[in-house]
């Protein structure tokens, strides 16, 4: 107690020097923890963009379809592939769809689309399909018709009550013909989804490919996307091995978590980078305090103050600016962090542009984790901790006669 109390008088008796120490330690945190929020607020974007706008946490498929995704390979939909998905307790949503390519026709203007036929109430839960929509209605009282993505409907140049023609081949070989009028256009934040979807009406898009009650996927939503492998495997042992495949949103999109671990890669190089250049920032810090404290070091030595002593409470001073340190560090970038996350900046120009030919919605949002604030906080702490024992070292190589003369 004898000892904390020391420490503590010691950090107030020279407010100047406390006050440039906790400066420090706070913008190593502070800087750190915003950093990492942004990669984070950055990955996460791009997760939601693909991952939570279009294909879902998981998917059920007929086995082969990832292969093949074709319309043959599709699976009839039963209560019991039904059952399999939504007696998890993490799958908040199971929405059907019938997937397939086709060619469609505005006039003179012509374009490779997706065809999607949804559950138009599931598919909202899902990917809330309903609130992208920028023209136009939502299937109103079940009136039946197709829904655009923005960038497909201009470049068929078409809007809302025009026809579009579609051509395709159904399943097993079922001619797939019809006119369909526009009711809404939706716009995606990734440009890919945006030029190619096109949505149908289950039933519609059914009768269209000869597939009555077929599925080609069943797209689970989860109340926490964290479990996403562990709910695949969960529904895996509740249907017929051999029949479905069952895969979560890394297997099914291998490129996206390709391209994230790339960038983490080279963001480890840059956080290294980050907390050499804070460790030489506090050591500095700890050299200054340290030279100037030299006298003070050797009066208390010599008038019998034990070195084990005098290194324990330095020891515990560093330790208290390090903890004062990162917990104003961490206050501070909260609500920082909480306004970007919920307010993300958003790119104009070239920048935007660049961020489109990825496939991403051109933002820079943060990512709030309780995880980042600790993280980051320990690791700033144990440099601090570390760097204290340069003066420990000083102090039990001290002479107190050099070190009182001035």
């Amino acid at each position: 107690m004898m000892t904390f109390t020391l420490a503590w008088r010691n950090l107030w008796r020279n407010k100047r020097r406390t006050f440039i120490s906790l400066a420090m330690v706070f913008m190593a945190v502070f800087i750190a923890i915003s950093m990492q929020s942004l990669q984070e607020g950055v990955y996460g974007k791009m997760i939601e963009n693909v991952v939570g706008f279009y294909t879902g946490y998981v998917q059920i498929h007929k086995d082969g379809y990832q292969d093949e995704p074709s319309i043959d390979n599709s699976f009839e939909s039963t209560p019991v592939v039904k059952t399999a998905a939504t007696s998890n307790k993490w799958v908040d949503v199971a929405a059907p769809r019938l997937e397939s390519g086709a060619l469609a026709f505005a006039g003179e203007n012509s374009r490779v689309c997706q065809i999607v036929g949804v559950d138009p109430t599931k598919e909202d839960e899902l990917t809330g399909l309903k609130a992208k929509l920028s023209g136009g209605s939502y299937w109103e009282n079940g009136k039946p018709g197709a829904i655009l993505a923005d960038s497909l409907a201009g470049k068929l140049g078409v809007g809302i009550g025009d026809t579009v023609y579609l051509m395709g081949q159904g399943y097993h070989g079922h001619p797939a013909y019809g006119l369909y009028e526009v009711v809404g256009t939706v716009k995606f934040g990734s440009p890919d989804l945006n030029m190619r979807l096109m949505y149908l009406p289950i039933e519609q898009a059914q009768m269209l490919h000869g597939a009555e009650g077929r599925l080609t996927s069943l797209a689970l939503n989860l109340n926490d996307s964290d479990v996403a492998t562990q709910v695949a495997e969960d529904v895996r042992e509740k249907l017929a091995e051999g029949d479905y495949e069952i895969l979560d949103w890394k297997e099914m999109m291998p490129e996206l978590v390709q391209q994230i671990e790339s960038d983490k890669a080279g963001n480890i190089l840059t956080m290294g980078v980050l907390y050499m250049i804070i460790t030489f920032g506090l050591f500095g810090t700890v050299l200054m305090m340290t030279a100037e404290r030299k006298y003070e070091f050797g009066v208390l030595t010599a008038i019998g103050m034990k070195k084990r002593k005098l290194a324990s409470v330095i020891t515990l001073e560093t330790i208290l600016i390090g903890i004062l340190g990162v917990i104003a560090g961490a206050l501070a970038s909260m609500p920082m962090v909480l306004y970007f996350e919920k307010n993300p900046i958003y790119l104009g120009d070239e920048m935007a542009k660049t961020y489109e030919r990825f496939g991403i919605e051109p933002v820079i949002p943060m990512g709030f984790d309780w995880s980042i604030f600790l993280n980051q906080g320990l690791i700033i702490l144990v440099v601090t901790i570390l760097l204290s024992l340069y003066p420990v070292y000083n102090i039990y190589k001290l002479n107190p006669v050099q070190a009182m003369r001035v």
